[in-house]
């Protein structure tokens, strides 16, 4: 079945919407939806070696910490802003989180690139920990279970993820403009964002191309594994025209087990029916590994997916979960609430790894896969938009390179400029209601980009390698020394800096609380958590 409209835009058909929206009464909703940050990076000492250091106690409890917490690795930090309203506020509040953590990480620096530093053997990356409750035991066993299905080696990847929703007054005016559609908020709701996910699928390679940042590695990270690098110096791999090796087939799409995961997001039934039966079903050669080693857990099941978050993909469709709810159960109960965008690199070239550039055009492109008619995506379509994506981390600068729309063949630039200029309207609406330019002027600053491959992030990231004579460590460790010196120069006002400590304590405290009430055998806590079954009756 052929896509007729996503991929390559119906004149009108959205901007119509876009109109209709904009000049309602509920006009001033469109620029008030939430958008919030999430920016990962490893631990580093200052000669970029991993840090082997327990995470900083100052910086509060990685359980309880609404800001600050671990990822996988206990050197994994990951920073989260609040949601808010304006992008330009969360890339404030992430650069307060940022001041924060390098008021209080000693002489070690936050490591700004995706790809990690030349990591110690497989067995000495740490695992994170999150103290002796239940749920902080769950947390490590997940980890370890990761650590045996993956590697840790690529728990070691980092990223940024962008979280975004409209505000539901616009869903409400939207819905009023369709009277034909019976649905109930929650399901008019959940509806509109799947179709804004799947024309995010369908032309999500193009923040490949204009943000992809990591071309490069050090050759240390696929010690073993086969691949297609080629020698970029003696500890240095890359490939010419990658603009992102981390959303490669180097992560977790090269994994069995995953590797033919293929949710449908034709709507919230169809995507959790396939990750409900993932994390129920079974792998023979997770179950070769058990649950247990010598009396000690090192996985939560054996299953296909530990938990629904173990599967990997580009961007997720989200809900705030309740204590000691599951992800699926939250979606089928109270529908979407928002959507994650998980695929950006992090841009080495800003410290805070996100531009305020960046975000800007990320809300006029979500809000555009939004507006865009959105027709199902059979499987073939669906395989399609992977192999665009996939061809994109590894070849996207490839001169002439072509991509596939509705099973032919079109040219990159072509289909690139052909979307940007769809995406022009919505930013240029969304600036007249604000009162900036700034939209508008973030999309034409990425223009340049399209016609010459050589503005793009990961061809600077390259040619500044090549002009400064760096191995991948060298340059990703110089940007890392720039940026903490930026931060360190420029500590919090008193004042922020007061309310920061007090959140660390106060999470420190949270968890504690936790510890002392526990009443439950860890055995009976992960049994009763592996009996969840995700059924219509929750609902």
């Amino acid at each position: 079945m052929a896509n007729k409209n996503s991929a390559h835009p119906a004149a009108g058909a959205y901007q119509r919407r876009l109109a209709a929206l904009a000049s309602g009464p509920h006009a001033d909703a469109l620029r008030q939806g939430l958008r919030g940050i999430e920016k990962e990076s490893l631990r580093v000492t200052p000669k970029g070696e991993l840090a082997m250091t327990p995470h900083p106690r100052a910086l509060g409890s990685p359980l309880t910490h609404p800001l600050i917490t671990t990822d996988y690795s206990e050197a994994l930090v990951e920073l989260i802003t609040p949601a808010e309203a304006d992008a330009a506020r969360a890339i404030e509040r992430l650069d307060s989180i940022h001041r924060f953590v390098y008021a209080h990480l000693g002489d070690e620096l936050l490591w700004n690139n995706s790809m990690p530093n030349a990591l110690p053997p497989d067995d000495q990356i740490p695992i994170g920990q999150y103290g002796t409750s239940n749920i902080g035991k769950l947390k490590h066993v997940y980890r370890q279970g990761l650590s045996l299905r993956y590697g840790r080696r690529m728990q070691c990847i980092a990223g940024i993820h962008y979280n975004y929703s409209l505000d539901d007054q616009v869903w409400r005016a939207w819905q009023a403009l369709e009277p034909a559609i019976t649905l109930t908020e929650q399901d008019y709701r959940s509806q509109r964002y799947f179709a804004l996910i799947r024309n995010f699928r369908r032309t999500s390679w193009l923040l490949m191309y204009l943000f992809g940042a990591s071309p490069a590695l050090d050759k240390r990270f696929v010690e073993g594994k086969p691949h297609s690098l080629e020698a970029f110096d003696a500890d240095t791999f890359y490939l010419p025209h990658a603009t992102s090796l981390r959303m490669s087939d180097l992560g977790y799409t090269n994994n069995p087990a995953q590797a033919d995961l293929l949710p449908s997001y034709d709507n919230v039934d169809a995507y959790l029916d396939v990750l409900a039966k993932a994390v129920s079903q079974p792998y023979a050669p997770y179950e070769a590994i058990g649950t247990q080693q010598d009396g000690e857990w090192v996985q939560i099941n054996t299953n296909v997916l530990q938990i629904e978050n173990e599967f990997y993909s580009t961007i997720r469709p989200k809900r705030i979960t309740r204590s000691g709810e599951r992800p699926l159960h939250a979606l089928a109960e109270r529908g979407v609430q928002y959507i994650e965008v998980r695929c950006l690199d992090i841009d080495p070239f800003a410290p805070a790894g996100i531009s305020l550039e960046t975000a800007r055009f990320l809300d006029a492109y979500l809000l555009y896969c939004a507006l865009e008619d959105s027709p199902l995506m059979p499987r073939e379509e669906s395989i399609e938009a992977n192999d665009n994506f996939s061809a994109i981390t590894k070849e996207g600068r490839k001169p002439g390179l072509t991509l596939q729309r509705d099973g032919a063949p079109v040219s990159m630039q072509q289909w690139a400029n052909e979307l940007l200029d769809a995406i022009e309207p919505v930013a240029a609406t969304l600036d007249k209601l604000i009162g900036t330019g700034d939209h508008v002027r973030a999309l034409q600053a990425l223009r340049p980009r399209i016609a010459d491959a050589s503005l793009t992030p990961s061809a600077r990231v390259l040619q500044t390698m090549r002009d400064k004579q760096q191995s991948f460590h060298a340059f990703a460790l110089d940007v890392s020394l720039q940026h903490a010196e930026h931060y360190r120069r420029n500590p919090l006002p008193a004042d922020e800096e007061r309310e920061m400590q007090a959140l660390a304590a106060k999470s420190l405290e949270e968890q504690a609380a936790i510890e002392r009430n526990e009443t439950e055998s860890f055995d009976a806590f992960v049994a009763a958590y592996r009996d969840y079954k995700l059924t219509r009756a929750d609902v």
